[in-house]
Parts: structure tokens; sequence; C-alpha cells
């Protein structure tokens, strides 16, 4: 006869089994949905909210032949009755005659009217026309754009009888490599085209403009697919197509679509302002690279290296200086450079947020009050003004660099424009300065994070560094408009 000793395992081995079979379940139902056996019915739900776009581009300016004259010709030559008829026939049609038409793709986002599309695919349009799945067409207005991102909005006004289908916006940082995606738009002119893939990759970088992060997709992307929608199998948006990587023009399985929860904000402020408003802290970036971060006293390297703070900026009032390293703004972490002037401009303009740098081996944290970048890109126009400073020239062989004062001679011959610092006039070629890329016409205006103003002030910095045993040392460049942390390794003979 069993006893309960010997009951208890068997129990235990069932309700094992039974959370097995559960999770078997489970993973069969997340397979199944994230592989569906059709697209059919979600494409039909969310075909009749993609739009067609055909933008038209009269030629109010003369084109690149348009003022050119007859070539002279001997007389009686075969070419003279050509080139007569060509430029007779280009004089009666006038400059304005000539238009241009291309087409693209957009999305309705509400049903009373408002589009969202590509910027470039707009741009430069007199005439916006946009094309239904049914076969209905409507004039549309342009409500604004936003080139950083390529984005813009459109908006037609529905007939009484009409009524329009949209699509909701998705959460695209959700969205994960592997997941299943469907683009819907107008490639090659040829009207609704359905394709699908996944999502190849997240975060890419294609030097678009300062705020890439597009998600990267295998789904057949072609020209006309532009401003087109990007779909999850639940039909929400997470990307607008953009762009492709292609060496013939046509799609090889390598396209990009602008991140809803980067655009999204955007199409926000289009529609309230006709134009973005955007969180501008006054700051130039460069990345951390681990030889920084050495040379900062960094575990890491992560963050936004400070290159230059603008005068009067809302960081440069807060206490935030050249050379910190900015690595949490408003209780988001700055893992890498490029992430900061998203989450800046993604920030309410006028708000006060909290930064966190590291500066001289420590975390101080400051609280900055966003102006509006769009307004300080206008009003920034100020030059640095020009000074002199007497010195000698200097060698100092650790750098192996050969350094000048800035005078009046050093300015002219390298045109600088600043007002403080060492001039290089001469780069060792197999120094570790050289291999960093400084050059002659470069100016130091600090060593370590300390402001120097002479190369005597620079030998002085790097010769205290020296006697701390250190391997390398941090120096601030100008170079044309441009600051840059670089650091160099120290040559101990």
């Amino acid at each position: 006869m069993a006893t309960r000793q010997d009951k208890t395992p068997i129990l235990g081995y069932s309700v094992a089994l039974l959370i097995l079979v559960a999770m078997m379940l489970a993973a069969s139902s997340s397979w199944a949905r994230a592989a569906p056996e059709s697209f059919a019915p979600l494409v039909k739900k969310l075909k009749p909210a993609v739009v067609n776009i055909q933008v038209t581009q009269k030629a109010g300016k003369a084109g690149p032949h348009e003022n050119f004259e007859m070539p002279q010709v001997p007389e009686g030559s075969p070419f003279e009755e050509f080139f007569k008829d060509f430029f007779d026939k280009r004089r009666r049609q006038g400059p304005g005659s000539r238009s241009l038409t291309s087409v693209g793709s957009g999305f309705v986002i509400d049903t009373d009217g408002l589009i969202v599309t590509n910027n470039h695919v707009i741009d430069g349009a007199d005439e916006i026309r946009v094309f239904f799945s049914d076969g209905e067409s409507l004039d549309a207005e342009l409500v604004g754009t936003d080139p950083k991102t390529d984005v813009a909005v459109l908006r037609v006004s529905p007939e009484d009888n009409m009524k329009l289908s949209s699509v909701p916006w998705g959460n695209s940082d959700a969205a994960e490599e592997g997941d299943w995606v469907v683009a819907i738009g107008n490639p090659l002119g040829l009207g609704g085209t359905v394709t699908a893939g996944i999502v190849s990759a997240r975060g890419r970088d294609i030097r678009s403009g300062p705020y890439d992060d597009f998600i990267q997709t295998d789904a057949s992307i072609n020209k006309g697919n532009s401003g087109g929608p990007l779909f999850n199998i639940d039909g929400e948006v997470i990307g607008i197509n953009t762009a492709i990587f292609s060496q013939t023009g046509g799609s090889i399985g390598i396209g990009f679509a602008v991140p809803a929860n980067l655009a999204r904000p955007v199409v926000d402020q289009l529609v309230k302002f006709g134009r973005t408003k955007r969180g501008w802290l006054g700051v130039r970036i460069q990345t951390v690279t681990p030889e920084l971060a050495e040379g900062l006293g960094m575990d890491e390297p992560r963050g936004a290296l400070v290159a230059g703070v603008t005068d009067n900026s809302p960081a440069g009032e807060a206490g935030v200086k050249s050379g910190d390293v900015i690595v949490e703004f408003n209780g988001r972490e700055i893992d890498e450079m490029r992430a900061l002037p998203r989450i800046v401009a993604e920030t309410g303009v006028g708000k006060s947020v909290p930064v966190k740098v590291w500066r001289k081996g420590k975390l101080q944290e400051f609280s900055v009050k966003l102006g509006e970048l769009e307004a300080a890109e206008k009003e920034l126009a100020a030059t640095d003004p020009v000074g002199t400073v007497d010195s000698v020239e200097s060698t100092v062989e650790s750098l192996g660099l050969t350094l000048s004062p800035l005078t009046d001679a050093t300015r002219e011959q390298f045109g600088i424009d600043v007002e403080n610092g060492a001039v290089v006039t001469e780069v060792a070629p197999d120094s570790s300065a050289s291999e960093k890329g400084l050059r002659a016409g470069d100016v130091i205006i600090e060593v370590n994070q300390e402001p120097v103003e002479t190369p005597g002030d620079v030998a002085k910095q790097v010769a205290s560094v020296s006697d701390k045993d250190a391997r390398s040392i941090l120096l601030l460049v100008q170079r044309g408009d441009d600051r840059l942390f670089i650091a160099v390794r120290l040559n101990k003979g």
C-alpha cells in the first residue's frame, strides 16, 4: 500500500507536467501570432487609410539651358536647321510652361483629413493631390514640414459623402528585431502595394540628419514608397518608410523608417504650431572614446562630452562647462553621444530638467531650463573676438608638437578666429599627436580641462601631468568652427 510519502513525488511530477504544457501552449500561441498564415485581413483593414501622393512642381525659373543662345554653325550646315527648330520651339513654350511630377505615399491619421508623409515627397511642390484606394482624389494643403526628421503633414477636406479611414500610431520602442512588419505604399507609381518583412535592426544612423534613429526592415521598399506607413501586426504605425540602401535604385532588402516615437511629437507640433518647437540646451558635443574616458577618469565610455557651450545658453546659465560629460538628462541615461540631441529635442521648451554631468572625477547635477532650438538657430550669429598674445614658439616633445602664440601673423596664416590658445605649427610624423589627427592650424585652448593662453602654458600643463606618471593627456582643440577633445598619449622618451 502506497504511503503519503510515496504520493508526494507523483503530485510534484503532475504539477511540473502541467506547467510545462502551459508553457508550450503559450509559446505556440506567441509563435502563431508572430507568423500569421495571411496578412490579408490586416491589409484589408489598413489599406483604405494609405494614400498615394502626386506632387506637381511648375518650372517658374529658367532651366539649365533656357538662356542658351543658338550656337554658331556654318551656314547651310545640316545642324543649322536642327538647332533653329529646337530653340524656336523652346522660346514658344516659355520657361513656365513645363512642370515636373513625382509620386510618393502617405497615411491618414485622423478622419478630419490629416495625412502624414515625408518632407522630401512634397518639398518644392506647387500642387499636391492625394489619391485614395477607392479611386477618389482630393487636393491637399501643406500644414507643416520638418526637414530634420523628414516629416511633413498635409490636410485634405473630405466631401460630405466621403468617409476617411485612419490608422493609429504604435509604440516603436516596443518593436524588436525579428518582429513582423507590413509596408503599404505606392512603389514606382504602380498604386497601392503591400510588402511584408521583419524588423532587421533598430537605432540605425544613416547620416541623414541630427536625430537619426531609423528602424531597418527587409520589407521591400522602392521609389514611391517614401512617406508610407510601416505597420506592426496589430495594425499600428511604428514607422514612416523613408529611405533605402541600394546600388541599383531598387530594393535589396535594406529599407529605413523614421520610428513613430520620433515622428509623432513632430507631427503634433506641426499640427499645433505649423512648425517644430524643440528643446535647446546650447552645447556642442562629441563621442566619448575609450581613450577619452580614460583621460577623464571614467570607468567606461558613455555619455556626451561637452566640447563647447554657447554663450547665454541654457546650459551655460545653469553652470555646465566645456569638458563635462553629460551622462543623464531629465532622468534618462545617455549611453551614447547621439542620443542626447534627440532626447533634448523631445523635451518641452521652457521646462526645467535635471542634468547630471561627470566633472573632474565626480558626478554633479544641474537644473537647466531649456530654450527653443529654432529661435536660437536664428539668433546665433556671434563671432569670437580677436586678440593677440605675446609669447615664443615652443616644442613639446612629449606631445610631438611645435606650438606658436596666437599673433596677427598666425591668425592670418591659418585663418584662426579665437581669442586664446596655442596654435600648432608642426606635428612630428611618428608621434601620438599625428596618429590622433592633430595638424597645423589647430589651436589648443585647454589641457586636461585647464585653459591655456600660450605655448608656455601648454608645456607647463604637460610637465605637471608627466610628473604624475600619467600615460595620456586631454587636449581641447579648436579647428575652424569646431571644437573637439583629443586624448594624446605622452611620449616618455
